[in-house]
């Protein structure tokens, strides 16, 4: 990393510091009244109605809003379809021919561009094989795939026959694949025979087969041939059939959109829970897609010209809300890329901006501080002029990435949105407009119009401005989910029990003088060291803030006078090497920097943290090795060896 670095986080990073958007962008936005906070405000229900508007329903709706907690319902009596919404009222008006995905194989030679007459075919198609195939209103799907085309095309085509569709993310195991099926009793599954991931393929249909042993409520699986020759994959004669086949099949038939009604289920989608058993989040039709169309009009300053990247994964809820039906229900063209950002190079994300043009880029903090850790030379070798805003998801970020990804990615220029939500939340729920919001970095600035949060002691009372505490939600949203599959309680219990009347985030967060929210982290990730609440969100950004540090991820852990210390696990930036002086000049980097009673117990230089394929942290497994404990779902990691070798680094450290 370069010299400079130090000097730079300490002239840029202090609290007062805010960008105000730049007038011309502010002068295009599609929000630039700073009246429409007040507005949404003072009648929410009259807000989303008016939201409501820019999407096509086949019946109006009877009531905005009924039902108390946790039970709500969204545009009761209305008639609509996702899947029309994101495709056949385009093919009206001059988006007809206009790119709807523009897709990047991981191999370099793969690319194709799907047109919105084309999604429109393929989505028929599908829809039409599904049924065909046994497939009927209200059954489940289940999708297994990598990001190639075929899963959108899935998604959108099962929304049009009202099958609620279930996305298993392709780098999860059999048994949790096989987990997900049985929750929620999926009749088909769709598969390929593989995904590419550095270079080398995951084996989705051997992994599908395996799952499938324990699946009795599958029938049929569909099978996409996307890594191999077809001659090379084992079918299984009566359930097993060829994605290409079944669409040769179908021809040009039209499948009539099913007009269903706004409650109707959408989607189901798994989280996994601290007691290891996912949670199956159910996301209905009308007002999941009043949510997730508005905010991604108005968070991404949405213009039809745009070329528009989410660089997460279809599995994960942003892929849902923010690669497929947000998107596409605004016309968007949105680019999809298959692989990973350092393959067959670390230039590769930016050489996918340069060849596409691409105007708005969404991507996690997890993905910056690992450019940032390769450096700036890789991005300095591509064009990244054509950005105009920047996003981050997934997770806080730290003010020093939200910096380098203002410097290096957009030019010292490019607005940057820190959105805040949940796959419980379905949208964005706190974010900066960005034709409004001066920014701070590290903050997600205030609540969406439309979206009344706050932040509440134990008692459930508001925290005055400058406090921390928990973070929650005093109203309904459209796009909230509306139960765990299969288990109502445990929603209630989870989310609605412990502050009555309150939709509790389990986030921590605090709020500065000037209103601004900071999210903190998970509430058991703030630590209560000798009676001080120090959130590992802080000592997280203390860390990475030293020249030498990639990654850090903060744990408590046990100690017999504080009640708890802190533990951090840390990855170096690319060429350092680590040994006990550095780890006490780390140790005493965030003692100077938050203080004494912050500075960590124990510090652990690790090759790599243990992650999701998404790119989040798994903090509670890091807990699970520093109490003893059997590690809790695991099933969501990238790379499960991770945790064998931080394991035994911590056992060798005498804990």
């Amino acid at each position: 990393m370069e010299e400079t670095k130090k000097g730079r986080i300490e002239a840029l990073l202090h609290e007062d510091r805010r960008f105000a958007p730049a007038e011309s962008f502010t002068a295009n936005a599609n929000w630039k009244d700073p009246s429409i906070y007040e507005k949404a405000s003072s009648d929410i229900f009259a807000f989303w109605e008016e939201m409501a508007q820019q999407i096509d329903w086949f019946k109006p709706w009877d009531k905005v809003f009924e039902g108390e907690s946790p039970n709500f319902k969204w545009f009761s009596g209305a008639k609509t379809n996702v899947c029309y919404n994101c495709v056949d009222r385009h093919l009206t008006t001059w988006r007809k021919n206009k790119a709807a995905i523009i897709w990047e194989g991981e191999p370099r030679h793969s690319r194709r561009v799907l047109t919105y007459q084309d999604l429109y075919r393929e989505v028929n198609r599908c829809a039409a094989a599904m049924k065909r195939l046994g497939v009927q209103k209200g059954d489940r799907v289940a999708l297994y795939m990598g990001m190639i085309p075929e899963l959108a095309i899935s998604m959108l085509a099962c929304a049009r026959i009202g099958a609620p569709h279930t996305v298993v993310f392709g780098g999860f195991s059999p048994d949790a694949l096989r987990d997900r099926i049985n929750d929620c009793g999926a009749k088909m599954l769709i598969t390929a025979d593989g995904a590419w991931r550095r270079g080398n393929r995951v084996p989705l249909k051997e992994n599908a087969d395996e799952a499938l042993k324990g699946c009795p409520t599958i029938d049929k699986v569909i099978v996409v041939n996307h890594c191999v020759d077809a001659r090379d994959v084992e079918m299984e004669g009566y359930r097993d059939v060829w994605w290409h086949r079944e669409m040769d099949r179908s021809g040009n038939t039209v499948v009539k959109p099913e007009e269903l009604d706004a409650e109707h289920p959408l989607y189901i989608l798994y989280t996994s829970g601290t007691t290891g058993k996912p949670k199956g989040l159910l996301h209905t039709t009308g007002g999941y897609l009043v949510g997730v169309h508005t905010t991604t009009k108005y968070v991404f300053d949405l213009k039809d010209n745009d070329t528009y990247w989410c660089a997460a994964d279809i599995g994960w809820v942003t892929g849902h809300s923010y690669i497929v039906y947000g998107p596409l229900s605004n016309g968007a063209t949105g680019v999809m890329y298959e692989g990973a950002p350092n393959h067959p190079h670390r230039g590769r994300f930016w050489q996918i901006i340069e060849r596409n043009q691409v105007n708005i880029l969404y991507t996690a903090p997890t993905a910056i501080r690992a450019f940032m850790a390769w450096g700036k030379e890789f991005p300095e070798q591509y064009d990244l002029s054509s950005l105009r805003l920047m996003g981050t998801v997934g997770e806080p970020i730290n003010p020093e990435a939200w910096m380098w990804y203002r410097e290096f990615i957009g030019g010292n220029k490019t607005p940057i949105v820190d959105t805040w939500w949940q796959t419980e939340t379905g949208m964005t729920l706190i974010t900066p407009l960005p034709g409004l919001v001066e920014t701070k970095p590290g903050s997600a600035t205030f609540p969406f119009p439309g979206i009344e949060a706050d932040i509440v002691d134990e008692s459930g009372e508001t925290v005055p401005f400058g406090g921390g505490g928990y973070l929650v939600l005093k109203n309904p949203w459209p796009a909230m989910a509306r139960t765990i599959w299969g288990d109502p309680e445990r929603w209630y219990d989870q989310y609605w029990s412990r502050f009555p009347g309150m939709y509790f985030t389990g986030d921590s967060a605090k709020r500065d003088e000037d209103g601004y929210y900071w999210i903190l982290g998970r509430v058991d990730d703030v630590l209560n060291v000798a009676g001080h609440r120090i959130g590992t969100m802080e000592v997280e950004s203390a860390l990475v803030s030293h020249p030498a540090v990639a990654e850090a991820a903060v744990i408590g852990i046990s100690h017999a006078i504080k009640g708890q210390a802190i533990a951090a696990f840390t990855t170096l930036v690319s060429g350092i090497e680590g040994d006990k002086k550095l780890i006490e000049q780390l140790r005493q980097h965030v003692a100077e920097k938050i203080g004494p009673i912050a500075r960590p117990e124990k510090l652990f230089l690790t090759h790599e943290l243990p992650k999701t394929r998404s790119g989040k942290i798994m903090r509670r497994l890091l807990r699970d090795i520093a109490e003893g404990q059997i590690m809790s779902d695991t099933t969501t990691l990238a790379d499960p060896g991770v945790l064998e070798q931080i394991k035994e680094q911590y056992e060798e450290s005498g804990n």
